[in-house]
């Protein structure tokens, strides 16, 4: 995966006017995304300055869990 700082980005503006800036991730996390500078305008309340963004959007993302087999088709007798 080529991340923001791969490219250069050090930091980006969102839409609320929030300054996040790009720092070297942990484990399982290449990059993590942290709120620079909170905007005066911005309403949202998970964004708090020097605390890093997390994406709790778990259905959007792919499953990483091994499913259950596919179920055979099947033909009703009769």
């Amino acid at each position: 995966m080529i991340g923001p700082m791969s490219k250069g980005f050090t930091h980006a503006r969102l839409a609320c006017g929030c300054r996040i800036t790009f720092r070297e991730g942990v484990e399982g996390s290449p990059v993590t995304v942290v709120v620079d500078e909170k905007s005066p305008a911005c309403t949202m309340p998970l964004h708090v300055r020097n605390l890093p963004l997390f994406d709790y959007r778990e259905a959007l993302r792919p499953s990483t869990r091994v499913g259950p087999p596919g179920e055979e088709e099947f033909e009703e007798e009769g």
